[in-house]
């Protein structure tokens, strides 16, 4: 077994003790309907599946040394959280997360229809549900209002 494989291992066995430890957990004050309880469940059980998915998926992604662009891709993908992080309440949560959304699209091989076209469902679909369905509260913008 390779290292890669046995951190993995490691870490997805870490992760799923901890998201046993946070099952039962409930705030005594909680000023979100949601509470506090999902959002660690949801991290923990994303990093348990991955790394279960790493150790025992085929092979692990080349280093990121071998593939040719990715620096700039890595540096302009952190340059739009950055934006994504600065404009948010500038420009509101739907239209913010759309333009992120096109630019990773991008990024990632999609044509610009695409992208578009999903970054528009995301921001609109997660903007209904977060703001309507779940009740908490999202800005639409200082621009809109």
């Amino acid at each position: 077994m390779s290292f890669e494989r046995a951190f993995a291992l490691l870490l997805a066995l870490l992760s799923l003790f901890l998201l046993y430890l946070a099952w039962g957990y409930q705030a005594p004050i909680s000023y979100d309907p949601l509470g506090p309880r999902p959002y660690p469940l949801l991290i923990l059980g994303l990093l348990a599946g991955g790394s279960l998915w790493l150790a025992l998926g085929r092979r692990p992604p080349p280093p990121p040394s071998t593939r040719p662009g990715l620096a700039g891709k890595l540096a302009l993908c952190f340059l739009m959280l950055l934006a994504y992080g600065l404009t948010f309440e500038l420009l509101g949560f739907p239209l913010a997360t759309a333009l992120m959304a096109l630019v990773v699209g991008r990024l990632f091989g999609g044509s610009w229809g695409r992208s578009a076209l999903a970054g528009l469902a995301l921001g609109v679909g997660f903007y209904l549900l977060f703001d309507r369905l779940l009740d908490v509260p999202l800005p639409l913008g200082r621009i809109f209002n």
